[in-house]
């Protein structure tokens, strides 16, 4: 089934909402002229009748290189991978500079950079409705390849990339390395750390979410620093409307250094909240606006998303719900399963911010998940047979106290706003076995190296896992190798291994009797060209968790 004619195949609890919010969208002008018909096709995910019928464009029109954004894979499977680029000409443009018909873009899969041992070709159709991107399952691939890719429309050949396929499902796999990546604000660095990842030997990118920032962009990008009038005004705005989310997207990927990591390694991704809104939690937006304008916005983020992910069709929106969460596996070493501690959870409590845990955030009922995705995750982990089992998600695990004398504030964001739902999960853990979990996080703009403790409220508790949280790429500026709250931390978490505030990403390698953890840390990320350094390694044993120097 092609996603230009997937039907909705189960109703959405929101569709009502967003039909009452597409009779009432002219007055409220929250949409373009267009955003009556743009809600009604979220709700059901119909192109509309014009786009649907629309020709087809003849490529030997295009004149401008449409594949100004780059390429992509994802989401490897022992058999395919998930093949992405999107046409657009004029990226800054609101119609990237085709008009709003079909265009035919060729791909080919090869065993060389150079194509001269091509294995898989085929065509694929960029949709005006999808923004003109391409999502190609490319299917029959042998286990444990590596594969390089590109795409052709008209007389022009897109960049190549290089993927590869997961190993054999039952297969005893020897070893994995992977990056892990979260929070590029546009406008508060240089992605010097991408161009870093894209040089790494790496078998795929987790990104762990704030791929994207809603806020507004001036014409020198904040921190960058360009020359005035770089930046079109079309990016002095907070993104609302699909327009804009499509046209921030269209900035991120213009940048070099995160199109080279695209296409060196495959990416695995999940979100967290400003590809939508700050701190936004499930259908409650972070400021006061009526329910259905939120679930329009998010309905547009969510579309948006998905155009420019390299992102399988089974995580086609449906309106303003997309199914995240996911499992992949890799032979029997590893098992993730990729979270989305976003779309379902309960508003925080007490408001949102650090603040003291109480009967509002110890409510039982309060989840981080969702009912029917905590199921699903430890289902998952009663059939697991993987060495490593590992969770790639967004917030905090681990319980982080601010203060070393008690009673300490928590974040209320992050799992400690939603103890009952943390113990839901350590305790389905502890039930199927799971003996080498590893926790991957982001949303922080630091470095912290956890031991999950079974009981956080006893030091002496078993170690039952290990968090790897990957500071920003970008987001936070610069940064300090020892923030101010360093030494506090330090002392009112005593779980808590490393701690380290400059920008970076981290690398994780797994093998059978143990994993290793390398901090990567970049100086500064306002000018370009910052040296990579290796801020601190750690290892933890299969069977024996807990992080230890390497």
């Amino acid at each position: 089934m092609t996603p230009e004619v997937r039907q909705s195949q189960h109703a959405s609890p929101h569709a009502p909402e967003l039909r009452a919010a597409a009779r009432h969208i002219g007055r409220r002008r929250f949409l373009t002229a267009t955003g009556a018909a743009a809600a009604l096709a979220f709700a059901v995910n119909v192109p509309g009748a014009r786009t649907a019928a629309a020709a087809e464009l003849d490529t030997a029109r295009i004149t401008d290189d449409p594949f100004t954004l780059g390429v992509a894979s994802g989401d490897p499977h022992p058999d395919s991978v998930l093949l992405w680029t999107r046409l657009a000409p004029v990226p800054y443009r609101a119609d990237s500079g085709l008009p709003a018909k079909r265009v035919t873009v060729d791909w080919e899969i090869a065993l060389d950079e150079r194509f001269r041992r091509v294995v898989r070709r085929g065509k694929a159709t960029a949709h005006p409705e999808f923004h003109h991107s391409v999502h190609v399952e490319a299917g029959h691939l042998a286990p444990g390849q590596v594969y390089h890719y590109r795409f052709r429309a008209g007389r022009f050949v897109s960049p190549a990339g290089r993927t590869r396929t997961a190993p054999a499902s039952r297969s005893r796999t020897a070893g994995l390395t992977f990056g892990v990546v979260s929070c590029q604000r546009y406008d508060q660095g240089y992605w010097t750390a991408y161009r870093h990842l894209a040089e790494e030997d790496l078998d795929v990118v987790l990104h762990l979410g704030d791929y994207l920032y809603e806020y507004a962009v001036d014409d020198v990008a904040g921190a960058r620093a360009y020359p005035a009038g770089t930046l079109p005004d079309l990016f002095r705005r907070e993104t609302v409307t699909l327009e804009d989310y499509r046209l921030r997207y269209a900035l991120y990927k213009s940048d070099p250094d995160l199109r080279a990591a695209h296409a060196a390694h495959p990416f695995v991704v999940t979100w967290d909240d400003h590809e939508t809104e700050n701190n936004y939690a499930g259908g409650t937006p972070e400021n006061s606006v009526p329910p259905e304008e939120f679930l329009l916005r998010r309905a547009a983020a969510y579309r948006a998303y998905w155009e420019n992910m390299p992102l399988r069709r089974p995580q086609l929106p449906d309106g303003p719900d997309l199914k995240l969460h996911r499992r992949l596996h890799w032979g029997r070493l590893a098992q993730f399963d990729v979270l989305d501690t976003r779309q379902y959870r309960s508003d925080q409590a007490y408001g949102d911010g650090w603040r003291y845990p109480g009967p509002e955030s110890e409510n039982p009922a309060r989840t981080l998940t969702g009912d029917a995705q905590e199921r699903w995750l430890l289902g998952g982990w009663r059939r697991s047979d993987a060495v490593w089992n590992v969770l790639p998600q967004q917030v905090t695990f681990s319980q982080r106290f601010n203060s070393a004398t008690a009673p300490s504030q928590v974040s209320m964001d992050s799992w400690d706003g939603y103890p009952a739902s943390r113990e839901r999960v350590l305790a389905g853990a502890q039930a199927a076995g799971v003996e080498n979990l590893m926790v991957l996080t982001g949303d922080v703009h630091v470095h912290y190296g956890f031991d999950i403790k079974r009981d956080f409220s006893d030091p002496g508790s078993r170690t039952v896992g290990t968090e790897i949280v990957t500071s920003s790429v970008s987001s936070g500026g610069n940064g300090s190798e020892k923030p101010a709250n360093w030494e506090t931390y330090l002392a009112a978490n005593p779980h808590l291994r490393f701690y380290n505030g400059l920008r970076g990403y981290t690398t994780v390698s797994l093998g059978r009797e143990r994993a290793r953890a390398d901090f990567k840390t970049l100086s500064h990320v306002t000018t370009r060209g910052a040296p990579l350094t290796t801020a601190a390694s750690f290892v933890t044993e299969a069977g024996e968790q807990g992080l230890k120097p390497a």
